[in-house]
C-alpha cells in the first residue's frame, strides 16, 4: 500500500500516513489534538481543519483540497445546517489522497493554548478532567443479555480508545438515567467521562457543551468565571458581596462570631454555599445554560472561608499554632455541601499553604509560576490578611500580615468600599496644593468639562482603597505630608485645603471628602505590617532586593505601582517590574479548572513553601517600626527615588524605643491573626 506525507500546523509534526486514511484517525497516529466529541459522524463539528494550498518547500510538497476524498452526504448536511465556513472541512470525513498540509485552528484543537484575557498573559494548556464523549450503543439482544451499562462501557472503550485511561465505573445516578437516555437517543447517548474512567453524566443522542466554574471565595466578594470545558473559553464572568459580611467584615470577626454564638459557624457555612449557588446560577443564566450543565468547579479562598466552605469549624484558625484541618488539595461532590448542580459535578479545592496563607495563594503562585524560575519574585495579595510568597525555583517562602481593612476604606473617616461615586484616582499639584480627581463610573477628571454632569447620578460618595493610596502618595511627594506621616499645620498659611482638626490637621478633597491625620495613621499601620512581612521573608532568604513584585487580588488590580512603593508598600524595585496581576487567585483557579496536570503541579509546589510565622518572628516589630515611615525609616529606595522626585529625609536610624499605642494595637492583632 502506498503512503503519503501528511503535515499538520500549527504543531509541526508529521508522518507518512497510508492513502486512503481518514484524516481524524491520522490525526490521532500522529498524535494531533484534532477535537471531536460526536466520534468522527459530522455532527458536533468540534473537528475542523483548512486545507494548506501551494507549495511548501520547507516540507518538500505540494498541497491542495483536491488531496481529501470529495465531502461525504454527511458533511454536505452538516455545512447546509450549522453553515460550514469556505474552504473548511470536517476531518472526520475525508480520507487522505496525496500529500497535504493541514492547519488545525484553534477552535479545534483539544489542548489549544488561550490567553484567557490580555492583561493576565497567561496561556492555560487545556487537559480538563471531564470530557464529552458521544456514543452508539448497540440494542439489547434476547440471545446475549448484557445490561445496558455493559454495552455503554463496551462502545466507549471501542470508539473512544484514546480518552479511556482505566476500568469505567459509573455513578449512581447515571445508572438511574441510563436506560431512559439510551432509549430516547435511539441507542446513541452523550456521557460525560471524568478522569478517564468515571462516567458521571449522560444525555440522549449529541450534547456538545458543558460548564465548569473558577470560584475565588473572597472575605469581601466572590467572583466567579464560568469557562466551556470544551475549548476553555471564558463565557461569564460573575461577583458579589461575601453573603458573609453581616457576620463582620475581617476574618477574625466571622471566626470570634462562631466562637461566640453557638451554631455560628453552621450559620456562616449555609451563608456562603448560598453566595457560591447564586454565583453559579447568575453565571450559567448569562450563558444560555443551567446549573444542571456544570460539570466541575474550583474554588480558591483563604484558610477560613476554605474551612466555611467545607462545614469546618474555623476556631483553631483564631489562635496559635493557627492549625488547618486539612493543608491538602480536597475534592467532594458538589451536593455535599448542597449546591445545586448536575449530580455528577465534582469541586476541587487547592491546597492551603499555612494557617493564615490559604487556597488563594496557592492560587496565586500557580498563576505566577515563581519556582519555575530564577529571578525572585515577590507575590502580594492585599487585603484584611495580605498573603506573601517570596522565592524563585530554588526556594519558596510563604507569611502572611495583619494589615487590616483601612486598604479597602474602612477605618478612614471617607472610606468606602470601591462602588459608582467614589474617589479612584487623585493628582495634587504641588504648588497649588489643588486636587484633581476621578470617581468610579466616570472616565473625566474633576477640572475637565462635564465632570458635573458625568458625577450627575451618583456624587461624590467617598473615597476607596486605591484612592487613598494615591491621596496619601500625591501628599508625600507635594510636602503635604511629612515621612513620619504628619499633616504639616504650616502649610495652612499656604493653601485653605489644609484645615485645623483640633490639635492636628486635615487635608479637604472636596467638601464631603477630607484626609484626617487618624486616616493617615491607619495606612501607616496597615502598610508597616505588609512591609514588616516580606522583610521577614527577605530576612530569611537573606536578600535585599527582589526581581520582579506582583500585585494580586481585587485591591491589587487598581493600585497604582508606583504609589505603592511611595508609600512603602512594596520594597524598592525597579517601577517596571512591579506589577498589578489583577485577580492572580482567579487565574489559579481557571487553570485547576481546565488542566489536571496544573493541580498536579500546585499540589507539589505547595508542600515545599515555608512557612514563616511573622506573630513568633523577634525581628517583626523592628521592621514593623521603621515601615511606619514614607516610604521607609532606613532604606533609601534608590530604584524610586531615580523614577520619582522624593522629598528629602533623614535616614539615620533613630527609631524611638517607646512604642506607640498604635503599634501595639497592630502587634496584638498580628497575634491574634
Amino acid at each position: 500500500m502506498s503512503e503519503v506525507k501528511i503535515v499538520f500546523t500549527p504543531s509541526g509534526r508529521q508522518g507518512q500516513i497510508v492513502r486512503g486514511t481518514n484524516l481524524l484517525q491520522a490525526a490521532r497516529q500522529l498524535g494531533v489534538d484534532v477535537d471531536s466529541v460526536c466520534g468522527g459522524r459530522a455532527m458536533c463539528g468540534r473537528c475542523q481543519i483548512d486545507v494548506g494550498e501551494g507549495q511548501f518547500a520547507k516540507h518538500g510538497i505540494t498541497s491542495s483540497a483536491a488531496a481529501l476524498s470529495p465531502a461525504s452526504a454527511a458533511e454536505t448536511r452538516y455545512a447546509e445546517k450549522r453553515e460550514l465556513p469556505a474552504g473548511r472541512r470536517l476531518a472526520c470525513q475525508c480520507k487522505i489522497e496525496d500529500d497535504l498540509v493541514i492547519d488545525v485552528p484553534a477552535t479545534s484543537q483539544v489542548h489549544n493554548q488561550l490567553v484567557r484575557k490580555a492583561a493576565d498573559h497567561r496561556v492555560i494548556d487545556l487537559r480538563p478532567p471531564v470530557r464529552l464523549c458521544f456514543i452508539e450503543v448497540r440494542e439489547p439482544d434476547m440471545h446475549e443479555p448484557s445490561g445496558d451499562l455493559r454495552r455503554v462501557i463496551e462502545a466507549l472503550e471501542a470508539q473512544w480508545p484514546d480518552r479511556v485511561s482505566g476500568p469505567v465505573s459509573c455513578d449512581l445516578h447515571v445508572l438511574r438515567q441510563l436506560q431512559m437516555a439510551l432509549r430516547k437517543g435511539k441507542w446513541t447517548v452523550t456521557i460525560a467521562l471524568r478522569a478517564g474512567c468515571q462516567i458521571v453524566a449522560v444525555w440522549p443522542g449529541l450534547k456538545d457543551q458543558i460548564l465548569g466554574a473558577a470560584v475565588d471565595v473572597g472575605s469581601t466578594t466572590m467572583s466567579a468565571h464560568i469557562c466551556d470545558m470544551n475549548d476553555g473559553t471564558v463565557l461569564a464572568s460573575t461577583g458579589i458581596m461575601n453573603p458573609q459580611i453581616r457576620f463582620g467584615e475581617d476574618l477574625m470577626s466571622r471566626v470570634s462570631y462562631g466562637i461566640m454564638n453557638e451554631g455560628g459557624a453552621a450559620e456562616m457555612t449555609k451563608a456562603v454555599c448560598e453566595g457560591l449557588q447564586q454565583l453559579i446560577t447568575v453565571g450559567a443564566e448569562q450563558v444560555g445554560c443551567t446549573t444542571d450543565d456544570v460539570l466541575e468547579v474550583v474554588l480558591v479562598g483563604n484558610p477560613v472561608m476554605h474551612h466555611l466552605l467545607l462545614g469546618i469549624d474555623p476556631v483553631e484558625l483564631g489562635g496559635a499554632p493557627f492549625a488547618l484541618a486539612v493543608d491538602t488539595a480536597t475534592e467532594i461532590k458538589a451536593d455535599e455541601i448542597n449546591l445545586s448542580l448536575n449530580k455528577g459535578s465534582r469541586i476541587y479545592i487547592l491546597p492551603c499553604i499555612a494557617g493564615h496563607v490559604g487556597a488563594d495563594a496557592a492560587g496565586v503562585v500557580l498563576a505566577e509560576a515563581p519556582q519555575d524560575g530564577s529571578d525572585v519574585q515577590l507575590l502580594i495579595d492585599v487585603g484584611t490578611n495580605a498573603e506573601i510568597v517570596l522565592g524563585n525555583k530554588d526556594r519558596l517562602l510563604a507569611a502572611s500580615s495583619p494589615t487590616g481593612p483601612a486598604f479597602e476604606g474602612a477605618q478612614i473617616s471617607s472610606g468606602q468600599r470601591a462602588a459608582p461615586g467614589a474617589i479612584e484616582r487623585l493628582r495634587i499639584n504641588p504648588e497649588t496644593f489643588e486636587p484633581r480627581f476621578s470617581v468610579i463610573g466616570s472616565d473625566i477628571w474633576s477640572d475637565e468639562d462635564g465632570f458635573d454632569e458625568a458625577v450627575l447620578d451618583t456624587g461624590i460618595t467617598g473615597i476607596c482603597g486605591s484612592g487613598i493610596i494615591e491621596a496619601l502618595g500625591e501628599m508625600y511627594l507635594a510636602g503635604l505630608i511629612t515621612a513620619d506621616g504628619v499633616i504639616d499645620g504650616n502649610l495652612a498659611s499656604r493653601t485653605e485645603r489644609i484645615e485645623a482638626d483640633g490639635r492636628t490637621f486635615k487635608y479637604r478633597i472636596t467638601d464631603t471628602v477630607t484626609i484626617l491625620q487618624n486616616d493617615v495613621r491607619a495606612i501607616q499601620l496597615a502598610k508597616a505590617a505588609l512591609h514588616a512581612g516580606f522583610k521577614l521573608l527577605m530576612d530569611k532568604m537573606q536578600i535585599k532586593t527582589v526581581d520582579r513584585v506582583v500585585l494580586a487580588g481585587a485591591f491589587g488590580t487598581h493600585i497604582d505601582p508606583k504609589y505603592a512603593m511611595v508609600l512603602g508598600m512594596v520594597p524598592d524595585c525597579a517601577l517596571p517590574n512591579v506589577v498589578a496581576a489583577g485577580n492572580s487567585a482567579g487565574a489559579g483557579a481557571r487553570m485547576a479548572l481546565l488542566n489536571t496536570d496544573a493541580r498536579v503541579s500546585i499540589e507539589q509546589t505547595v508542600r515545599r513553601i515555608e512557612k514563616i510565622e511573622t506573630a513568633v518572628e523577634a525581628d517583626f516589630q523592628d521592621h514593623f517600626v521603621r515601615a511606619m515611615a514614607f516610604p521607609h525609616k532606613t532604606d533609601p529606595y534608590v530604584e524610586l527615588s531615580a523614577a520619582v522626585s522624593l522629598p528629602l529625609r533623614d535616614l539615620t536610624d533613630n527609631v524611638p524605643s517607646a512604642e506607640p499605642s498604635g503599634r501595639r494595637r497592630s502587634q496584638r492583632r498580628s497575634r491574634r491573626a
